[in-house]
């Protein structure tokens, strides 16, 4: 990585020419308190982007992804140099996974995360199934230890002890890829791990939709794509309507969440958004719909990636309604 181009990238944006601002997407959306007060709920700890820059580096918030997100080696080497702000991240995979794995040297650790956050293909999808793959099944290592090779299996979760997990919410988030520097609205990170997003509407758009919403999460993935190499769950919501899909999603494939526990729909005095966030995102529940309510078909051509969400969904809605 360039860090001098990345620091260009992050020059504060109020201090561009008007001609240039345009080039960045940078300008946060409000979000709705009672979204981030649902996951404060569920046990999450909610973070504002001021949160981790406060006094930190000028750039204000632009964390570049391939520091946060990208080869861990790489990253390592550029810490002297890179504000620990941009570090956040990454410190809280390496703390996560120390917690999760106690007996696992530090070598064998270090050497997963190099592996998991190493970019192996230029098909977004198909990173994403072996991200997937890493995090339902674990990491296999090898080190070496008195001059001989040890084989360890490094867990990126724990699913039995829900503690040993660093559950965070960052909004928003700015995050820069090559030339592209772009403000997203909620991220919802696990272990360090930006395993869903959340893109919200205007609320002060008396013209927006949720297909609005779904279209800027296309350019989202066009953008910055080594964001969404470890997505679970896409989001979209407009006020308090909220659909769920996956990476290859299609429009017609984002459907609405229509239980907690699996309780009738509707919930009295609950929103489509709350009962969302309440049903997908409760830490048990979060991880069982990873470890077993998630397919990838390869037919040789492409990859689908399928949310199993029958028992959670109602059928979509027709057309006419379901396009709103």
């Amino acid at each position: 990585m360039n860090l001098g181009l990345s620091r260009i990238a992050t020059v504060k944006a109020s201090r561009l020419p008007k001609s240039l601002r345009r080039h960045f997407d940078i300008k946060p959306l409000p979000v709705a308190l009672d979204l981030l007060t649902a996951f404060e709920v569920i046990g999450y700890t909610v973070l504002l982007e001021s949160d981790i820059n406060i006094g930190r580096h000028k750039a204000q918030g632009c964390l570049d992804t391939k520091v946060v997100l990208g080869d861990w080696a790489q990253a390592s080497t550029l810490l002297s140099d890179w504000a620990r702000g941009h570090w956040h991240l990454c410190d809280r995979l390496y703390n996560a996974l120390k917690q999760i794995n106690p007996k696992v040297p530090t070598v064998a650790i270090e050497t997963a995360i190099s592996g998991v956050t190493f970019t192996q293909s230029s098909n977004l999808f198909e990173n994403n199934r072996l991200f997937h793959q890493h995090l339902t099944q674990g990491v296999d290592v090898a080190y070496q230890e008195n001059h001989q090779t040890v084989y360890e299996k490094v867990s990126l979760v724990d699913a039995s002890n829900l503690l040993n997990n660093d559950w965070l919410v960052i909004h928003p988030l700015t995050l820069i890829e090559g030339s592209s520097t772009h403000c997203l609205d909620v991220i919802v990170f696990i272990n360090g791990f930006p395993l869903a997003v959340i893109i919200c509407t205007d609320p002060q758009d008396k013209n927006a939709t949720l297909k609005k919403a779904y279209q800027q999460l296309q350019f989202y993935k066009q953008q910055i794509p080594t964001l969404f190499s470890y997505n679970a769950f896409l989001i979209i919501a407009n006020r308090n309507q909220a659909r769920v899909g996956t990476l290859t999603s299609e429009w017609e494939e984002f459907l609405p969440w229509r239980t907690i526990d699996n309780e009738d729909f509707p919930h009295q005095g609950e929103t489509e958004l709350e009962v969302l966030i309440q049903g997908i995102f409760d830490k048990r529940r979060f991880l069982e719909l990873i470890n077993h309510f998630m397919v990838f078909e390869n037919n040789g051509v492409s990859i689908s990636k399928q949310l199993l969400c029958r028992p959670f969904c109602t059928t979509p809605y027709p057309k006419t309604s379901c396009h709103s």
